[in-house]
């Protein structure tokens, strides 16, 4: 068994609950295409098979999220699984639509002390659950587009965030907060796009059973958005790189009209990739 599955995660459960679940369910590897951490729900593709072996392409992609800010508050995890303190006022919403474009386009980015990063051989949020200082070096992330929604209450206020991979939402509520002098904290987020899979197409997981598991399976060649290249020349599945008439670039490859895996062209010379059938 080899493809996708959109599951839609919900709140309150870690991003390998649904992976563990699907080995068991499809009795084959699997692995997600990039966390949600455990206040989040939504999108979360999953691999299973040798589509695993694609994680680091969909781990850069594009993702969308909607995501509440409330502004006057802060807590230590940047989120609502710690306790809020009074940090501010509570800036007016023409104050927080002025600041959106700082923070759209590429941008250095600090990541959240409780977080999965590695520091000296333990995560982050290790040290910072034993109350040491943790300090992540800033690094560049990319949002392509930081949109106002809505007010949802009084101190609260919901955005529309479409970025690059690595960037963290709730570092964003807190550089908001910090820019408006009122501090802020992330109090709910949702992955509506991740890639090319969306919520609309998304499945819970407990609505996946043995005898209904292949219905949902998203064959992997169908959300590679790579030309097609059939390959003929039997040398190139023995290892050698073999000459071909197409341009510079990556591509699905067919073998007999059966999908093979990726590969990529330079200077007319195809070698292979990832092996995916």
């Amino acid at each position: 068994m080899t493809g996708f599955f959109n599951i839609y995660k919900r709140e309150g459960v870690s991003s390998t609950y649904p992976v563990n679940r699907l080995k068991r369910l499809s009795g084959t590897s699997c692995g997600h295409m990039g966390t949600l951490d455990p206040l989040a729900e939504g999108v979360l593709p999953i691999g299973a098979g040798n589509a695993t072996r694609l994680f680091d392409y969909f781990l850069g992609k594009e993702k969308t999220y909607l995501a509440r800010f409330r502004f006057g508050y802060t807590t230590d995890t940047l989120d609502r699984e710690s306790e809020p303190r009074v940090s501010g006022m509570v800036p007016p919403k023409y104050a927080v639509e002025q600041i959106l474009s700082d923070f759209t386009g590429e941008i250095l980015q600090r990541p959240p002390a409780f977080s999965a990063i590695c520091v000296d051989g333990k995560r982050s949020y290790e040290l910072a659950r034993k109350g040491k200082d943790v300090e992540l070096p800033a690094r560049k992330v990319k949002i392509f587009s930081l949109k106002l929604t809505r007010q949802t209450e009084e101190d609260e206020f919901e955005f529309e965030i479409v970025c690059g991979g690595g960037t963290y939402i709730r570092s964003l509520a807190r550089d908001m907060g910090e820019a408006l002098s009122s501090g802020a904290y992330m109090t709910k987020l949702i992955r509506t796009a991740s890639g090319p899979f969306r919520a609309e197409n998304a499945v819970p997981l407990d609505a996946l059973t043995p005898d209904n598991l292949r219905e949902y399976l998203i064959p992997t060649e169908t959300v590679l958005p790579f030309p097609s290249l059939d390959v003929t020349d039997e040398r190139f599945f023995h290892g050698v790189h073999v000459p071909v008439g197409e341009e510079d670039g990556m591509y699905k490859l067919y073998s007999g009209g059966a999908f093979y895996g990726t590969g990529v062209v330079e200077g007319g010379m195809l070698r292979p990739d990832k092996k995916l059938c």
